[in-house]
């Protein structure tokens, strides 16, 4: 006998929102996370990625269909699955008067943790997010950063199975934002699955292993990241030039061309197309290569024709 499958951390069925004034924010969404997984959820301003994590995680009443957390019915078992729920939200919504400490201590009793254990865990939590030298400082003193690992380490007070992520790294520089990015990878490859909202498509291509794009309420593609990523039937490239461009570039048919600055050229070719075509019209124009690399933004151009696709 075949040994039961394990409910999906997240299972939305047909899940639909129309407002008052008759805009339907959702019209009939579904998808299904793993346990486990790092899922990014995708899509441009005002597709219904927060009118859809509202509902999961309470915020927002659904107009119909289902959401399961890890098999608890989200609207008849309401607190038994917010209990398996941890959720970061975009703006900071702490006391910015109270300590790191404090913030976490506090936010575990709301949920019946006993004083003893919450501040077991608030050090533990501390500690994980980098932040144990700063436990007893008012958080306002915090930098930007550091407010954000504040966030993700109150969230896991709870000791969530699932936690969800809505733009956790908005308008943080690159160097903070990767560092968030490694505290998430250990966070998931301790057993968390985690969903992620980004704009940053860089960042959902390097921590995510599924994802769903949204748009005009309705998911448009989900999926593995690589399969998805495969479909594209061009791929591109970053040469670094020696010397100067020439103004005028070469042209190779089905090729498209373009100067990102003096000295680096943007090449999109078709999938399986022979580069020899590309050196020749180079070495034929004067242009000498210096080195090449993949471009990195695809998961960035599959996003782009997805969502406008429509309007094209």
């Amino acid at each position: 006998m075949a040994a039961p499958t394990a409910a999906p951390a997240l299972c939305v069925t047909d899940l639909r929102k129309t407002y008052g004034n008759k805009t339907e924010a959702l019209k009939g969404v579904s998808l299904a996370v793993q346990p486990g997984d790092f899922f990014a959820l995708l899509g441009p301003n005002g597709a219904g990625k927060s009118t859809l994590i509202g509902i999961v995680c309470s915020l927002v009443n659904a107009t119909s269909g289902a959401v399961s957390i890890f098999g608890v019915d989200r609207f008849a078992r309401r607190e038994e699955a917010m209990r398996l729920l941890g959720l970061v939200p975009q703006e900071v919504n702490f006391n910015m008067f109270e300590t790191p400490f404090d913030i976490l201590v506090n936010y575990a009793g709301f949920y019946g943790v006993p004083r003893a254990e919450a501040e077991h865990r608030a050090e533990q939590q501390l500690k994980v997010a980098q932040l144990w030298e700063k436990a007893q400082v008012m958080s306002r003193t915090l930098s930007g950063g550091m407010k954000r690992r504040l966030m993700i380490a109150r969230a896991m007070m709870t000791t969530p199975k699932l936690l969800i992520l809505d733009e956790p790294t908005a308008g943080v520089d690159i160097e903070i934002r990767r560092g968030m990015w490694k505290l998430l990878r250990e966070i998931n490859a301790q057993g968390t699955t985690i969903i992620l909202t980004t704009h940053y498509l860089e960042e959902a291509e390097s921590l995510c292993r599924n994802l769903a794009i949204i748009d005009k309420g309705r998911i448009v593609e989900q999926g593995p990241m690589r399969a998805l990523l495969a479909k594209l039937d061009v791929e591109g490239f970053v040469f670094d030039i020696e010397g100067m461009l020439p103004h005028n570039l070469p042209g190779v048919e089905g090729v498209r061309l373009q100067a990102e600055n003096d000295h680096t050229l943007l090449v999109e070719m078709p999938r399986g197309m022979d580069l020899n075509r590309v050196f020749a019209a180079f070495q034929q124009a004067g242009i000498t290569v210096r080195s090449m690399r993949n471009q990195t933004n695809r998961l960035e151009e599959l996003f782009v024709r997805l969502t406008t696709r429509d309007a094209a």
